[in-house]
């Protein structure tokens, strides 16, 4: 990856990360005092709602991290060996907890009628798409393996080649 593609990364990561650090720290607790308003009737979704939310923000921040410590790994030329698979798997582990949060939504909003069951059912298919996520790096955690695999054949091959010269 160029230089310019990584720094380029970098921002966008951080614009992320400091958008999520102020959901965080300011938007949810306002979001907390405007659903002190919420009718009796409702009332008990405010603390699992919020708890969602908050923990929904935090798993894309891991995410976010992670991601920056791959870009770094590529940068280094460092990216194709067995350190790369530990950040992945949080990765990975992540994005499920997301889809799991989604879907603990959509189980906290089903019952009564504090939203359609047409939402309900349009959140059930949310969890499903970030379980799909989840999928599509599992899959390139595999091509990873294989690069790594192949880096590492490279690297006996070239040993062995110098020994013969």
């Amino acid at each position: 990856m160029g230089k310019l593609t990584v720094l380029a990364l970098r921002v966008v990561l951080v614009a992320l990360i400091a958008g999520s650090v102020f959901v965080q720290v300011v938007m949810v607790p306002l979001l907390a005092r405007d659903m002190e308003g919420f009718n009796e009737e409702f009332a008990y979704l405010r603390t699992p709602l919020l708890v969602i939310i908050f923990l929904g923000v935090m798993t894309a921040q891991v995410v976010l991290v992670c991601v920056w410590r791959l870009v770094t790994m590529v940068r280094r030329g460092t990216v194709f060996s067995h350190a790369a698979f530990r950040y992945v798997h949080i990765v990975i582990g992540a994005i499920v907890v997301g889809a799991l949060l989604v879907f603990a939504l959509a189980v906290l909003l089903a019952p009564g009628e504090p939203v359609a069951p047409g939402v309900v059912l349009l959140i059930c298919g949310a969890s499903v798409a970030v379980l799909g996520v989840a999928l599509v790096v599992l899959v390139l955690r595999m091509l990873l393996a294989q690069a790594v695999a192949r880096d590492v054949e490279a690297a006996h091959l070239r040993a062995e080649l110098e020994e013969v010269i």
